[in-house]
């Protein structure tokens, strides 16, 4: 009965989250602002209302790579490097609930501000982005702490990083991590979320890059930390955008 009702709890979390339950409309400037239920699904469009926009096979990922880590007691934190409304780290903090673990973080890294200017100077691979000029990516922190409170889940096993990655992540009081999961879409985002942090995952340790297979200079920072770095663990695909690998080493 525990495991039938911890199944249902979380993924009744998942839908309230990503907004399938109550059909929020599309609000990105590709889709038409209704509701459509494949592009939900797979994460394509972002929600008007929802507080995520992974989709569901994302975020059952997401899922998947938490149990992962309890099920083989991976030691270690779970963090998300760009969370917008903040949904896939209350999920993750959902997780954590339901299994009734104490001694596992969620962080929460993000500016609260929307994404940088890109900086072509040091990142020529970002030239052009415009992923700062969208008002619906910037989500304050107030707005963030206040959804994670509206699931109940707002507690002292939630730590925020507030600022930007190349400033708060080398400095965060972080030890281990379990689940490495990268939402921050650019090479300058995904680089320097790699550089600080992904030596705190260890053998066993879930790696999951949201925008792999949408954003082009995500997935070469992708190769260029791999490739630098000796990292040889199969990529494998969530649903044609999201990656995750399990570190080996």
């Amino acid at each position: 009965m525990m495991d039938d009702s911890r199944s249902l709890y979380l993924d009744l979390m998942a839908r309230c989250l990503i907004g399938t339950i109550y059909e929020d409309p599309s609000q990105d400037p590709w889709s038409e602002p209704v509701f459509a239920a494949e592009r939900r699904r797979g994460g394509l469009d972002w929600p008007l209302k929802a507080h995520s926009m992974i989709g569901e096979l994302r975020m059952n990922n997401v899922r998947t790579a938490v149990e992962h880590v309890l099920k083989y007691d991976v030691p270690g934190d779970l963090i998300e490097t760009g969370v917008w409304r903040g949904g896939t780290t209350i999920f993750m903090r959902a997780i954590l609930k339901a299994y009734g673990v104490t001694d596992r973080l969620v962080w929460v890294a993000d500016s609260f501000e929307g994404l940088p200017p890109p900086d072509p100077e040091y990142y020529p691979v970002d030239e052009g982005d415009v992923h700062n000029t969208f008002v619906e990516l910037a989500v304050s922190l107030e707005e963030v702490k206040s959804n994670f409170d509206k699931y109940g889940l707002l507690d002292d096993q939630v730590r925020f990083l507030k600022g930007w990655f190349k400033d708060t992540l080398p400095v965060a009081p972080i030890e281990r991590l379990a689940v490495l999961r990268l939402d921050g879409d650019m090479y300058q985002s995904t680089m320097e979320t790699f550089e600080a942090l992904y030596d705190k995952v260890p053998p066993g340790g879930v790696v999951i890059v949201d925008d792999y297979g949408a954003v082009a200079a995500c997935k070469q920072a992708v190769h260029d930390f791999r490739s630098n770095h000796g990292v040889f663990d199969t990529v494998k695909d969530i649903d044609g955008i999201g990656v995750y690998w399990i570190k080996s080493a």
